[in-house]
């Protein structure tokens, strides 16, 4: 069941809200992702906010330039993403939620390397 969730990256410069359900947890295999190690969790469309820090948010794009890798500029956390999969989703990182314990979640594996 999705719910309404609020997130930050370590420094608290970034700030968001995001609609999502801890059910939804993935890991991926692409270059990108095994280097962070994150469990990610999946926003629809328009269910990610940026409620603060755009202005230090830093984008990271690599291969096809499709996907957009978020980060802060300060502490230096991955944040969120647009995907190559589903560029119309965001992915954001469960370790960023207020109330998540992402070492506890259960989560499936995307073959992103595979992609």
């Amino acid at each position: 069941m999705n719910q309404e969730y609020s997130g930050s990256c370590h420094c608290g410069a970034v700030q968001f809200t995001v609609l999502t359900n801890v059910a939804s947890a993935v890991r991926c295999n692409c270059s990108m992702c095994e280097r962070r190690s994150a469990i990610m969790l999946a926003g629809e469309e328009g269910s990610f906010k940026l409620i603060k820090g755009a202005g230090v948010l830093s984008k990271y794009q690599f291969g096809t330039e499709v996907a957009e890798h978020y980060f802060c500029s300060h502490c230096g956390i991955y944040t969120h993403h647009r995907p190559r999969s589903n560029p119309k989703i965001r992915r954001v990182n469960a370790g960023c939620l207020d109330g998540v314990d992402s070492t506890k979640l259960e989560h499936a594996w995307f073959d992103g390397a595979g992609v």
